[in-house]
């Protein structure tokens, strides 16, 4: 074979080797990513945010979801679950469904102003300290360091015993018990944005510090905070209803989702649903809280 036939040889097989290039139409895309929207129509994410959703709807309008008032009585004590009475009846004929769901805005309303609380303040110590650093750096982390060593439940007990019982006392004291964690988490993502190179330039060209930390440093650092404000939902939810169940939140009659757990306690042998139901309501949003808190933080992806 002479050298021109081997040359030809070996570009064909060159050209078989490699992948030949195929025409694109014009505006067509090869392997398009999904749309934002299409990964929130999910059912591990839509279904979670429809749970909050009708939790949030019960909180605001309890009205468009029962005729029957909270301290009403409609029947007899003790009734089993029926088409009438969905969640049965209490112990003194009360509808338990219409409590639950009058009961969410007790509940809600408590755990929002709890991470209201905890965000607010738990930012404001943790962008305080990350973007100053030095001896404020040390001083502001030795309290959050404090906090931290309290356990939550004696903490926020000791916080109620003071302020005294009620929902609103009780939701500030939860929200005392979570800022020290907004407080680490916001000094970990101030300080990590800091020593951005983007940072960097933006002092390079003459900005302050102040326009520096509102412009540049606090946008950044918002996504772990708002993931973590929708985690602490749900852990809000729980503490209040654990401070109710122990008789430190709001009295009797008041249809707090803790309270209506602890009212069941003494017929859970024969009438399981005024605590059960109760109870299943409270776990299913606090697990469709932390499910998009997980989604939020992985970029709605989770």
């Amino acid at each position: 074979m002479s050298g021109i036939d081997a040359a030809a040889a070996q570009a064909a097989e060159a050209a078989r080797a490699e992948p030949t290039a195929q025409t694109v139409p014009t505006g067509a895309r090869l392997n398009p990513r999904p749309r934002a929207w299409r990964s929130l129509l999910r059912p591990g994410i839509l279904i979670p945010a429809l749970v909050l959703l009708i939790a949030l709807a019960w909180a605001v309008a309890p009205g468009l979801f029962t005729s029957v008032g909270p301290a009403e009585t409609v029947g007899p004590a003790l009734q089993a679950p029926s088409g009438e009475h969905w969640f049965g009846t209490d112990a003194t004929g009360r509808d338990l469904y219409a409590r639950v769901v009058y009961g969410a805005s007790q509940s809600i309303t408590a755990a929002l102003l709890a991470v209201l609380v905890g965000l607010v303040f738990g930012s404001i110590i943790g962008v305080t300290a990350g973007a100053v650093g030095g001896r404020v750096d040390e001083a502001l982390m030795r309290l959050v360091d404090v906090l931290l060593a309290i356990p939550t439940l004696l903490l926020s007990l000791s916080i109620v015993i003071l302020l005294g019982f009620g929902t609103a006392n009780a939701a500030i004291a939860v929200g005392v018990t979570s800022v020290a964690v907004f407080a680490r988490l916001s000094r970990s993502q101030v300080v990590s944005v800091r020593a951005s190179e983007f940072v960097e330039a933006a002092y390079g060209s003459g900005g302050t510090f102040f326009s520096v930390l509102w412009r540049h440093i606090l946008p950044n650092s918002l996504t772990a905070v708002i993931a973590l404000a929708a985690l602490q939902l749900g852990s809000a939810i729980l503490q209040i209803s654990t401070l109710g169940f122990l008789g430190y939140g709001a009295p009797p009659p008041t249809p707090e989702w803790g309270l209506l757990i602890a009212e069941g306690r003494n017929y859970i042998a024969t009438s399981w649903w005024i605590t059960a139901l109760p109870g299943l309501v409270v776990v299913l949003v606090v697990l469709a809280s932390n499910r998009l808190s997980r989604a939020i933080s992985d970029g709605g992806t989770a």
